[in-house]
């Protein structure tokens, strides 16, 4: 039988209103699991997305009402459910965390993660600070479907950063997740050749859930939510709009693309990390 799973990505246009965030989260994670999707993706910051002060308001701790919708839905529905991310208020830290969590089809949490790279830039004249409230975190997280498929988790930023994903693929990933806020310029320049790249170099899925559309004060997210397969083939692309998209992942497809152009046991790193710690990677 071959080896595939239905995954698919919920995109949003997120604002301030958390009890209408997640009333449209809910709504669209139900129809994409209806189209068959065992594996749903969030985009970051579902919960709420806007000013710093009103999105440091709305944090919420690991067990909070977000998470718990979260854990009810995916075991009420049979799947497992990558909850995008969500501002986390962490016990004894006193900025907040930007926080993607792993829900199996149990509703139990299987694993959380903390935004590694922060977005602190300049994009089209906007200054984005996001380490003046939030605190990055500092590990690589892989987590595992219900079906046994390895699954890497970041989230936005991360997205420029390659040496994270390959760092997951040398653990095992077979999936990535990229919930996001994917400013609108740099969805239009950057998003695809980003999320296709890292599919491509890593001979894995990428599901990439994107924010859509403006957000207080003003500022504007890109969508074009995404999943892309082992080859770069894009199977699915969202539309302008609060949506989801689903699309099938076929395993064999990924072990044929690994096994025709095994990249991956091809590399240097020897060499290419030669007088360095860590060279046998």
């Amino acid at each position: 039988m071959a080896d595939k799973l239905s995954a698919g990505a919920v995109q949003l246009n997120a604002t301030e209103d958390l009890d209408r965030n997640l009333e449209v989260a809910d709504r669209l994670t139900r129809e994409a699991a209806a189209r068959g999707a065992a594996l749903v993706l969030l985009p970051e910051k579902w919960t709420v997305l806007g000013r710093g002060e009103a999105m440091a308001a709305a944090a919420q701790p690991l067990d909070g009402p977000a998470l718990r919708w979260a854990r009810e839905t995916a075991r009420e529905l049979g799947i497992d459910l990558i909850a995008g991310s969500f501002v986390e208020r962490v016990e004894g830290q006193a900025k907040t965390a930007n926080t993607s969590v792993h829900i199996g089809p149990d509703g139990e949490l299987k694993a959380a993660y903390r935004k590694l790279h922060l977005f602190d830039v300049e994009v089209d004249g906007t200054v984005y600070a996001e380490s003046e409230r939030e605190q990055a975190g500092d590990a690589v997280i892989l987590t595992t479907t219900a079906g046994g498929h390895p699954l890497g988790m970041s989230i936005c930023y991360d997205l420029r950063f390659p040496e994270l994903y390959r760092a997951l693929c040398d653990r095992g990933a077979q999936i990535i997740t990229v919930p996001s806020a994917f400013t609108l310029a740099t969805t239009r320049d950057h998003w695809e050749v980003l999320l296709r790249a890292r599919a491509i170099e890593n001979q894995a899925f990428v599901i990439a859930a994107n924010q859509v559309g403006a957000h207080p004060p003003g500022n504007r997210s890109g969508g074009r939510s995404m999943i892309v397969d082992p080859w770069g083939v894009v199977l699915a692309t969202a539309a302008d709009e609060e949506c989801a998209i689903v699309a099938q992942l076929d395993f064999d497809l990924l072990a044929g693309v690994r096994a025709r152009l095994p990249a991956l046991d091809h590399r240097r790193a020897a060499a290419l990390y030669a007088g360095e710690a860590g060279a046998e990677r």
